[in-house]
């Protein structure tokens, strides 16, 4: 009878292992679905500053026309694109280079740079490029818990099971992102 009693804790371990592994990878998925969404939320805020700032710059960048018609087309892409955030990241690092062209030229004109407006339209856009950078850190991390839980023995017997996959990281594609910016004053 005892031995009945120690394969019946044995059996009743194993399941209570099974049942918290399943629920630690439904967290997981969860969490990084929740992290690209935190992504999307702050493209999406990046996205509606953008016409105010052009609005903010038109009237003393009229000669730089060029430069506000590539945010515009920037963002135009951006919209169309459609997909997850990960989908969308070429456009998405098209528009961000494009608002870096916007703020450099932005350099040369001094009542500009003294407009209320503008200013606080450069924090928020600013501050918005922070957030989505701390987003897609935290997505990756996520992820990397994610991957490394599916295949890690001996939980990576129930992902096979269950059927979870591995999710893709945020990466850099482009070469021109990768490399060292310099700044010349």
């Amino acid at each position: 009878m005892t031995i009945l009693y120690w394969i019946l804790a044995v059996v009743v371990l194993a399941v209570l292992w099974v049942i918290f592994a399943y629920n630690r990878f439904i967290t997981l998925r969860f969490r990084a679905k929740e992290a690209l969404s935190d992504i999307d939320v702050q493209l999406k805020r990046r996205f509606n500053l953008i016409p105010n700032l052009v609005e903010a710059v038109k009237g003393y960048m009229a000669h730089e026309r060029g430069v506000l018609e590539n945010v515009t087309r920037a963002r135009a892409q951006v919209a169309t694109s459609g997909g997850t955030p990960i989908e969308r990241e070429g456009a998405e690092n098209m528009l961000s280079n494009t608002l870096k062209t916007l703020f450099a030229v932005a350099e040369n004109y001094p009542d500009l740079k003294a407009n209320a407006n503008f200013l606080d339209l450069q924090r928020e856009l600013a501050d918005t490029e922070n957030k989505i950078q701390a987003s897609r850190r935290f997505y990756n991390t996520t992820v990397r818990d994610l991957n490394t839980k599916i295949h890690s023995f001996p939980s990576n017997l129930i992902a096979q099971s269950f059927g979870f996959s591995e999710e893709k990281f945020f990466e850099v594609d482009s070469a021109q992102e990768r490399e060292v910016v310099n700044v010349k004053f």
